[in-house]
């Protein structure tokens, strides 16, 4: 993935000590699937509320303020685009949207060939020589994300795929 990413590597003590056991066990990309659908859907879940991982809100954009919007959700293709890739090591959540990065850490645009930047903004023309865009983290995990990470590792281990498996 490129664009912008988090890798899943614990997170509380109960999680990190559920992560390990299961870790022993062989065949665990099942459970990083799952752990990975959970967290893409989490994710998706914060754009609708305009959330960072920690529970702040997000700054509102000038877009959305002028067109009664919501703040990364004009077209909804950066959200729409929140993937996982799983393997028996782990699960990284993501997107391959090249703008992630500067939504997600923020970023200062300037003109490379010209004097200024000009861009529109509904029905506004707005010229100016750098642009900053806050940080509007979206990807990581909440303390909900931990809850589910533990329930879906403890309910894994105890099924069928989980309990036979571990060493």
């Amino acid at each position: 993935m490129t664009g912008a990413r988090i890798v899943l590597d614990g997170g509380t003590a109960a999680t990190e000590a559920l992560l390990r056991t299961a870790a022993q066990a062989e065949n665990t990309r099942g459970l990083w699937d799952n752990i990975g659908a959970s967290l893409a859907e989490s994710t998706r879940m914060r754009f609708e509320r305009g959330e960072r991982p920690d529970g702040g809100v997000w700054p509102q954009s000038i877009r959305a303020r002028l067109e009664n919007g919501k703040t990364l959700i004009d077209s909804a293709r950066l959200m729409q685009s929140i993937t996982w890739q799983a393997d028996d090591r782990g699960v990284e959540v993501g997107t391959n949207v090249l703008y992630a990065a500067a939504h997600q850490l923020g970023a200062t645009i300037r003109p490379v060939s010209k004097q200024a930047l000009r861009f529109r903004i509904g029905d506004h023309w707005i010229t100016a020589k750098e642009v900053t865009i806050p940080a509007r983290p979206f990807l990581g995990v909440d303390h909900d994300d931990e809850a589910e990470i533990e329930a879906l590792t403890g309910e894994w281990l105890l099924g069928p795929q989980g309990a036979n498996d571990v060493n």
